[in-house]
């Protein structure tokens, strides 16, 4: 018999740190599986899903940001062309006693031009985009009244065959007297909407005109109205840089003042000025020194000084109240008369039943330090609706419109 104690079996406990490598959960098993054991660890090392999530929402933010930024500056740049149009504007006729709307024009004069004899010439029909037109199927044309007549009437002058006259579209005019008495009529056109300058011979005893020349040019991409300052030559006013009808929207809109005044002639065409909000009329003064401009949504008429090379400097800017349009000369004073629009916005949304109004200013003196600027015609729509120019002579006054009637007044 063995007489050993007997054999006894201890087990011992594993350490924690132990434990937990074997069993491969311990602290660095954590790490290395990339999953926290606590609260902590998790919000230090955020998951894929919640990293996702937070770019979601950053992307929303900025989205969210530049969006109110966008509506912001699109509701500043409403507001402030609702004030270039003086849309809210209304206004009280001041008629005038001796006026009756001369027959045979219903679809606009938006131009008139008064030779020293007293034969004028008006251009009618135009159509454009954005504007209404009482006449849409019918083309353009010029036509002639003498206003040493004791009753004169507006007959339409005969163009020379070979011009297309389906496709006439004229807008602002000009006379030009050359050395040899020949007249000479410069017409802006607008064929298809495009834009074009036609020089034209009057030929006083057939009542017709007989078509010179086309003049286009890249210098002339929306050409509204025109000054002759030679048999060949002129300043025009372009509305707008850009002769995309979107693109003239967006530059209106966006206030952008690209708006300019090109000389052209046949040796040379340059740039001669510019920054203007919409460079509508134009015209030169009698001693041909100066030529007038008028911006029509600045509401301004900005005087240049010709040079000897024909650019043209700045001198002033008359500001007024309303939109200002087409400039007229009267030669023996060098008073400038306008047809001005008391409130844009109607003439592009045309309501019938609340029409555009028509006003005609004068001014008097004015490169002088204080110019006198007259009312001389208010009329809220119910006789001439959207007046564009006013001309006189000898104690007339003519009121063209965009598209509706024109006016023969007695002073």
């Amino acid at each position: 018999m063995c007489g050993c104690a007997p054999r006894t079996r201890t087990r011992r406990r594993a350490e924690p740190g132990l434990q937990n490598r074997r069993s491969g959960r311990g602290p660095g098993a954590a790490l290395r599986s990339g999953r926290g054991t606590g609260p902590a660890s998790r919000a230090a090392r955020p998951g894929p899903s919640q990293t996702a999530g937070r770019s979601r929402a950053m992307g929303r933010l900025v989205a969210l940001s530049l969006l109110g930024i966008g509506l912001a500056l699109l509701g500043e740049r409403f507001l402030a062309l609702r004030n270039r149009l003086k849309a809210s504007r209304e206004v009280e006729s001041l008629d005038l006693p001796n006026c009756h709307l001369i027959k045979g024009i219903e679809a606009g004069a938006e131009d008139i031009d008064i030779l020293p004899n007293g034969l004028a010439f008006f251009s009618v029909g135009l159509k454009f985009p954005g504007l209404h037109s009482f006449a849409p199927d019918k083309p353009g044309g010029i036509l002639l009244m003498d206003l040493k007549e004791e009753r004169p009437r507006a007959l339409e002058l005969r163009v020379s065959w070979g011009f297309n006259l389906a496709s006439f579209n004229p807008h602002g005019i000009s006379t030009f007297i050359d050395g040899d008495d020949t007249v000479y009529l410069f017409v802006v056109n607008h064929p298809e909407f495009k834009n074009t300058v036609e020089i034209f011979k009057f030929e006083e005893e057939e009542n017709s005109l007989l078509h010179m020349k086309t003049i286009k040019h890249e210098l002339l991409p929306s050409v509204n109205d025109i000054i002759a300052v030679g048999p060949t030559h002129f300043y025009a006013t372009n509305d707008h840089y850009f002769s995309d009808p979107f693109l003239k929207y967006l530059e209106t809109y966006l206030n952008l003042r690209w708006a300019n005044v090109v000389y052209y002639s046949p040796d040379e065409v340059k740039l001669v000025a510019e920054g203007f909000d919409s460079a509508n009329g134009i015209n030169i003064s009698p001693d041909k020194k100066y030529v007038y401009v008028a911006d029509i949504l600045a509401h301004e008429i900005h005087v240049l000084e010709k040079q000897p090379n024909m650019n043209l400097t700045q001198l002033k800017v008359l500001q007024l109240g309303t939109l200002v349009d087409n400039l007229s000369i009267d030669p023996s004073s060098g008073d400038i008369w306008v047809g001005c629009h008391p409130n844009g916005q109607k003439l592009f949304v045309y309501d019938p039943n609340h029409p555009p109004a028509s006003e005609v200013l004068r001014i008097q003196n004015i490169l002088s330090e204080k110019p006198s600027v007259t009312t001389v015609y208010i009329n809220n729509g119910s006789v001439l609706q959207g007046s564009s120019v006013a001309t006189v002579y000898d104690k007339k006054l003519l009121i063209g419109t965009l598209y509706q009637k024109a006016l023969y007044c007695e002073l």
